[in-house]
């Protein structure tokens, strides 16, 4: 079947496992034969997926596995994900019954291994336009593309263990450590009675291993343990207790399993088990007879799952995972774990976790077991793929599981939620942040005027960042706002955005339906985030309002304008509400709230600002900023070279001179930064293409806005934007 490239480019192509079990590998058979079958029963999802092969579809045998070592580039001994192609072909007949399709295969001699962006079940379809990795794979399989390593290893989801991402790596350098303490472990599966005896006798001279003593028999008598699950081992050193003796303790029982390499620095964000449930099982006299053994099932099962291309893997680890969880004192517990032997594949479940999934990510997780106190194996990893495929997109808050440990250890929650604990509160920490993180965060405006921009919202407390489109106003709001409170801490940051139909009502307190039918009280954004600022006297909150201009300000703030003012911040000086929630209640706005407005200049359709308002407000121009420190950024995060940039911003400066000289137009409608700034730090392989893009479908629109009344004035400031580009 001869199909045009067209053709082709729109159709799925599919990558396929050959091996039945672990070393029957049917590669040569099936392209002896020119065909690919799978032998899963009936109701295997995979059946269902061969039913739709399509005649024409390209398909290649693939193998998965994980390597450290021999690879074309530095692992950092982490463990890499490797697929290699053995053959590629055309389908050119379905049987239709869901397990045989005919191909006209041609064997890859040698095999080719494609790294990063893998898949280990045993049919992966993708389709071409989908996202640049699949296009990148389908390229390499079927068209001989090399692999660009370079820009894998530094794209989001790999760069901090692969990448040559300049952040601070130190918060993820333990998983290493981890992943090795895993496979030193599985070493002792069978070796039980070697393993408990070198921990009896690290415990001999080491504070703070009291538990491993206090095991109760079935004949009344108490002692040390006589067995330990692969999960609790880790534990002992990932609880409660000081980093010092979490260090002494991990690194006494590296050596014990002939681990080398040095316990990790850092172990911010890594999950720890209560200290008054420390164990994943019970006492002797409570436990089944096997529950120790079942745990040492599902860490095999869960090592096996990643490390392998075992088509029968994953039903493996749904066996043994719901064999597991569902016994005495183990439920999230095991997501810890699991999280733990292998942290880039496996998420951990503890409560900070959840919460953070529910309240940040909106993701949700299935509770289907009968006492719907934790999830099934199927639940857990719906979530894991999920967060997998989420963690790919480039505005996605979080990249893989151990920054998403981190970012839910240092979110803090507010109102009645947290903070959320798994045993005793811990101190959550502080990310610092400062004006030179504004920088390093890619901000354009010089330090000083940063600086003085911060000073002003410290004295002022009420600051509006004005400017024509895309300069950067809400970005920068929010990084103000940080480096005004001196830590990333989200909690204490919250944003509206105003729009015509916002009213009082809605922003600071109104009458709303209960579900009775009654009329209730309910409290506003703005004086949600007064009365925390009002209980935490010590910390500096902030209310980032964008678009203050597109409603009506004097009317959603209501008498909150007189009290915003910065010597009406007093009790002496509180008013009255509209709506009070008693005869006597008395409202003013604490020193420690602060309020970040964002206001676009250029919009006809928004009204003049209130000169009250004005009044009690600083007002900062945000200007087109283009130059040097925009020109390294791109380069830098995106790849397009300097002399491309430096004709971009010769271009769009000669454009906004333009604007600003035309009488009907001016200055505040010049275009900002933002529109010739890729949003994301990834590699854009043609500059000039990608900067087409951008006038033909951004840049264009918004002049032919500005000129309805003269389009010809608008397609020439067009055609000067690409002449010659």
């Amino acid at each position: 079947m001869n199909l045009t490239s067209e053709e082709t480019s729109a159709r799925p192509c599919w990558f396929v496992g050959a091996s039945f079990g672990r070393v029957n590998d049917q590669t040569e058979q099936f392209l002896k034969e020119g065909i690919w079958k799978n032998n899963f029963d009936e109701d295997h999802p995979t059946v269902a997926m061969t039913k739709t092969m399509q005649p024409g579809d390209r398909i290649a045998i693939k193998s998965n596995f994980v390597r450290k070592h021999d690879l074309p580039f530095d692992s950092r001994d982490h463990f890499v994900s490797v697929m290699a192609i053995k053959a590629i072909g055309t389908i050119t007949a379905n049987l239709g019954d869901g397990h045989t399709v005919k191909v006209d295969w041609h064997k890859v001699d040698p095999v080719r291994e494609w790294y990063f962006f893998t898949f280990r079940g045993t049919v992966w379809r993708v389709l071409p336009g989908d996202n640049w990795h699949i296009d990148a794979l389908i390229a390499f399989a079927f068209e001989n593309t090399p692999q660009e390593i370079d820009r894998f290893r530094n794209a989001p989801y790999w760069r901090d263990r692969f990448g040559d991402y300049t952040g601070d790596k130190k918060h993820y350098e333990w998983t290493g450590f981890y992943e090795a303490f895993a496979d030193g472990l599985l070493a002792f599966k069978n070796r039980r009675t070697e393993l408990i005896s070198g921990i009896h006798e690290i415990a001999s001279r080491v504070d703070g291993m009291t538990l491993v003593h206090g095991d109760r028999f079935n004949d009344g008598t108490t002692g040390p343990l006589k067995d330990i699950c692969p999960f609790t081992t880790m534990g002992l050193f990932n609880r409660g207790i000081s980093h010092t003796n979490r260090k002494v303790i991990g690194t006494e029982l590296a050596k014990l399993l002939n681990i080398t390499g040095t316990f990790p620095a850092s172990l911010d964000g890594i999950p720890v088990l209560n200290n008054q449930s420390s164990w994943l099982f019970g006492f002797e006299k409570d436990r089944r007879p096997d529950d120790i053994d079942s745990l040492w099932e599902v860490f095999t099962r869960a090592i096996e799952l990643t490390d392998s291309d075992d088509e029968n893997a994953r039903d493996h680890f749904i066996s043994s995972f719901n064999d597991a969880a569902g016994r005495l004192f183990v439920g999230w517990s095991l997501t810890i774990g699991l999280h733990w032997i292998r942290p880039w594949d496996f998420p951990a479940l503890d409560k900070q976790v959840r919460q953070y999934l529910d309240v940040k990510l909106n993701v949700e997780i299935g509770l289907n077991v009968p006492n719907k106190r934790f999830c099934s194996a199927n639940d857990y990893l719906k979530v894991h793929e999920t967060l997998t495929t989420r963690f790919h997109e480039d505005t996605y808050p979080v990249r893989s599981f151990p920054e998403l440990s981190r970012e839910a250890w240092l979110y803090k929650y507010s109102g009645s939620v947290g903070p959320p604990t798994n045993g005793p509160d811990p101190l959550l920490p502080n990310d610092p942040y400062s004006l030179d993180n504004i920088v390093n965060d890619g901000c354009f405006i010089g330090r000083k005027k940063l600086e003085s921009i911060l000073n002003r919202l410290r004295t002022k407390k009420n600051l509006i960042l004005q400017g024509p489109p895309g300069t950067g106003k809400t970005w920068l709001a929010r990084k103000l706002a940080f480096a005004l409170i001196g830590e990333r801490d989200e909690s204490k940051v919250r944003s509206v955005q105003f729009h015509p139909n916002l009213s009082y009502e809605d922003f600071v307190r109104g009458w709303r339906p209960a579900g009775d039918g009654k009329l209730t009280l309910v409290d506003g954004p703005f004086i949600t985030i007064r009365d925390e600022a009002e209980k935490d006297h010590n910390a500096r909150y902030v209310l980032v309002i964008e678009e203050i201009n597109r409603g009506n300000p004097a009317q959603i703030l209501g008498e909150m304008l007189t009290l915003l003012e910065t010597d009406k911040r007093t009790p002496n000086e509180a008013l009255r509400l509209v709506y009070p929630r008693s005869s006597d209640e008395r409202f003013f706005i604490p020193n420690n709230l602060f309020v970040i407005g964002t206001m676009n200049i250029a919009d006809r359709s928004l009204a003049l600002v209130d000169l009250a308002l004005r009044r009690r407000f600083a007002f900062i121009d945000l200007e087109p900023t283009l130059g040097e420190p925009w020109r390294k950024w791109v380069h830098q995060k995106n790849k397009i070279d300097i002399e491309t940039l430096t004709e971009i911003e010769h271009r769009i400066g000669n454009l906004n001179q333009t604007i600003a000289d035309d009488a009907s137009l001016g200055s505040q409608f010049r275009l900002g930064h933002s529109y010739v700034t890729p949003p994301f730090e990834q590699p854009i392989d043609d500059g000039r293409k990608w900067y087409r893009d951008v006038v033909d479908t951004e840049i264009g629109p918004l002049l032919d806005e500005y000129w309805f009344e003269d389009l010809e004035k608008s397609e020439n400031a067009k055609q000067k934007l690409l002449e010659g580009f």
